[in-house]
């Protein structure tokens, strides 16, 4: 039998505190600690998403007035992404009350992005359920609003940003070398560098490829002092 959880803290960080608290248990089981496919939170990951996405829209609309379409739509991935939602749920902490399955578990599935941005979907889900979408709302904004007005956001994703940057001053695509994987099977770690003429390579770390690439495309930003936010007119 499984011991009763206090979400107390967890509620708190939140800024809400559910009226039917079996929508915050489902929201933290992961399909590997449930019987029932449907009783994880799956289902309420894809209603988080879609309200987050309206959430955060309504939010840019506000307070963006002057920028156009384009850029809003920029800021919106850049906000919605799993990256953001990940550092969401953990400023929430919702780590120790991930359920999850032994195996899982073992792999250290409550630290893993990937579920971690996952929960925090369920999440705005469950508490849209459970308060609707003014409940939701006061959740999204209390954790996303100073992220949305961070100087330093990135208004796209490193690999791009590095890339545009580097064809605007005529220079060659950045190239991404694997130096070193490691780690076992479930774990992995790569490490890649990031290679541009004139420049010192710099490594990233990451759990695949992609997040290895990505981490080293924002180390180089970085160091270069590079701004990440887009111009309106794309460089060809």
């Amino acid at each position: 039998m499984r011991m009763k959880i206090d979400y107390g803290p967890l509620e708190t960080q939140l800024g809400h505190f559910f009226s039917d608290r079996r929508l915050l248990s489902w929201a933290l089981t992961h399909v590997s600690a449930s019987s029932d496919r449907s009783i994880s939170y799956e289902r309420l990951e894809f209603l988080g998403d879609r309200v987050l996405g309206l959430i955060i829209a309504h939010m840019l609309f506000e307070a963006f007035p002057d920028q156009s379409e384009g850029e809003l739509s920029r800021r919106l991935a850049a906000l919605v992404r799993k990256e953001s939602c990940a550092e969401a749920a953990q400023i929430w902490g919702v780590g120790p009350y991930i359920q999850l399955g032994e195996g899982e578990a073992q792999a250290g599935g409550s630290t893993k992005r990937a579920i971690l941005g996952d929960v925090c979907e369920a999440i705005i889900g469950a508490v849209y359920l459970d308060g609707g979408i003014d409940a939701a709302s006061k959740v999204v904004e209390k954790v996303f609003r100073n992220r949305m007005f961070s100087a330093t956001a990135d208004l796209r994703d490193g690999k791009t940003a590095l890339q545009e940057w580097a064809q605007a001053r005529r220079l060659p695509t950045p190239q991404y070398r694997l130096v070193l994987r490691g780690g076992p099977d479930h774990a992995p770690r790569f490490e890649i560098a990031v290679e541009l003429p004139g420049f010192e390579s710099i490594i990233g770390v990451g759990g695949s490829k992609r997040a290895a690439e990505q981490a080293a495309a924002a180390a180089f930003i970085k160091r270069e002092k590079i701004d990440p936010q887009p111009n309106e007119k794309s460089v060809v």
